[in-house]
């Protein structure tokens, strides 16, 4: 590939659609009318039963920077995130821009993103929530817990544009080709939720991953939410809550991994991740009906986290394509 103007190299955006193009409808344009152009964009649509790969082919099919990746099933949030980072890096792309299909993109969102290359190849921008505020996101993960802590400040207030964490989300990572070489690809088995904050903690080992002071995101989706002052929680579904859980099983293998797995703290971090799911059923969602979806999680938590396990690994890299 010709080498970028600003010296950056290529950047790919990867987002992960089901069933949502009419939010795709907003958030392509706002990539394409991006002012540090992409040099390609690719959909991954996990097998959605509305017609998106027909609206994609229809809008989009002779427009070279969109290209559609179309998975023969729904692999979740995470299994679209694998296939999309591994597809990029075959194809030589240099950064790797990571988003749900929920969100838009603010006109100078990647380039502000970019100032910060020389400095980390995981990098995170601020997100504008659908009320137009700035939406909530400061943890870094506990090891010895195994989960997120919010700070009790704003992680900007002192002049600083930087915030070094461990943590991330696929709500506008961006990750370099040199990152992705060293730590593989996304796990596609989480299928949604913690993949993310796992990534960005086992990127944390190879690069400084940063928080930054700059919106790159705005979020189309309102959401049902509560404020707890050190942090939000917002609405969620039974399948949310049942991978919440089960997915503290495939946490426990990487911290392992990562040697800072602690059996006491990590249990007791599951409790609190439990408690905290009940009080977003009682206060937010105002019902006890997702218990028995977290009382299941976490029962297969317990299986996978005594079941073998290998990290992704980065031969996944040198595969070919699927589609």
């Amino acid at each position: 590939m010709e080498p970028a103007p600003d010296g950056h190299g290529s950047v790919a955006a990867v987002v992960v659609t089901y069933n949502r193009k009419d939010y795709l409808a907003a958030l392509l344009p706002s990539l394409l009318s991006s002012s540090r152009p992409l040099d390609e964009i690719y959909v991954v649509d996990n097998a959605s039963t509305d017609g998106t790969s027909e609206w994609l082919a229809e809008h989009y099919g002779d427009n070279p920077a969109v290209t559609p990746v179309l998975l023969e099933v729904n692999s979740g949030g995470s299994g679209g995130f694998y296939e999309g980072v591994r597809r990029a890096f075959v194809d030589g792309h240099d950064w790797f821009w990571l988003m749900d299909d929920d969100v838009t993109a603010i006109p100078d969102g990647l380039e502000g993103l970019l100032r910060f290359a020389d400095r980390s190849g995981c990098i995170h921008g601020r997100r504008v929530d659908f009320h137009g505020g700035a939406f909530f996101w400061q943890p870094r993960i506990n090891e010895f817990l195994g989960i997120p802590l919010p700070y009790l400040r704003d992680p900007f207030a002192h002049g600083s544009s930087v915030f070094e964490t461990n943590s991330g989300v696929f709500e506008g990572m961006l990750v370099s080709r040199e990152v992705v070489a060293q730590v593989g690809p996304p796990d596609p088995r989480f299928f949604i939720t913690w993949d993310d904050a796992v990534y960005a903690l086992v990127a944390s080992r190879v690069t400084t991953v940063v928080y930054v002071d700059h919106f790159s995101l705005r979020r189309q989706r309102e959401q049902r939410q509560m404020s707890l002052a050190v942090r939000h929680l917002n609405d969620a579904s039974d399948l949310f809550r049942f991978h919440v859980m089960r997915n503290r099983g495939y946490l426990a293998h990487y911290l392992r991994h990562l040697d800072s797995y602690a059996p006491v703290g990590f249990a007791l971090g599951t409790a609190l991740t439990f408690a905290k799911e009940m009080v977003r059923l009682l206060y937010v969602e105002r019902t006890l009906k997702g218990t028995g979806a977290l009382v299941r999680g976490w029962r297969a938590a317990r299986v996978l986290a005594r079941a073998p396990w290998q990290p992704v690994g980065t031969e996944m890299l040198a595969q070919p394509r699927t589609s």
